[in-house]
């Protein structure tokens, strides 16, 4: 069971963002973005940082750090078996809160960077409905195995994508090209271009809050 930090809301939780960070963090990463997103009382979410287990990452000479998985340069199908252990882990999540009595459509998931790539691949191979996905400054990982494997109980599925125009990490055409496919697989995607690098900006912030606000 992966270990997370949790920030519940003022009033008791009627849904959750389970929000996964990027290649070398942690799950403090984004703890000082929840109280940005200003959300109102009516929409009270609990929002789960989870740590990712460390791992050697190849594109980091093999350095053990906090990964989702291995990163390996000019792979298609880098850190396979790692992203379908990542993907098994965020379902325990997932589960472990509608346990504690939150509809999974009010369930979103979250994710920057690699924390993105694994909430893309699990929200779309879900077997239940959930609110979302936040994917920032990520990419989708192999658009085909996904469209052979993407689960009916997700389709058109909202997705807000935002990314850097100037990201040197994942290359914002490589953004684009994951939101054509998720595009022609029949998901809802809204997509958001910042004058930025392989950050968060606070105008993306106030997007995300919108589109939180939107599907909650």
């Amino acid at each position: 069971m992966l270990e997370v930090i949790e920030i519940e809301p003022a009033n008791k939780a009627t849904a959750s963002v389970i929000w996964l960070h990027g290649l070398g963090a942690d799950g403090h990463d984004f703890e000082q973005i929840v109280p940005m997103l200003e959300l109102p009382e009516t929409i009270p979410a609990r929002f789960i940082l989870p740590h990712a287990p460390e791992r050697e990452v190849t594109i980091n000479n093999g350095e053990r750090m906090r990964a989702w998985y291995d990163f390996i340069p000019h792979s298609e199908t880098e850190g396979k078996n790692d992203i379908e252990t990542s993907r098994q882990q965020i379902c325990e999540l997932i589960a472990i809160e509608q346990d504690r009595g939150i509809d999974p459509g009010r369930i979103i998931l979250a994710g920057f960077s690699q924390g993105g790539v694994i909430a893309l691949h699990t929200a779309m191979r879900h077997d239940v409905r959930l609110a979302g996905v936040i994917a920032l400054s990520t990419y989708l990982y192999d658009a085909a195995a996904t469209e052979q494997e993407m689960n009916d109980a997700n389709l058109a599925l909202p997705i807000l994508i935002a990314h850097g125009k100037f990201d040197p990490t994942i290359p914002i055409m490589r953004a684009a090209t994951s939101r054509e496919n998720l595009i022609r697989m029949g998901y809802d995607v809204r997509w958001f271009d910042y004058d930025m690098e392989h950050q968060v900006c606070v105008p993306e912030v106030e997007e995300i809050s919108r589109f939180i606000q939107e599907i909650l």
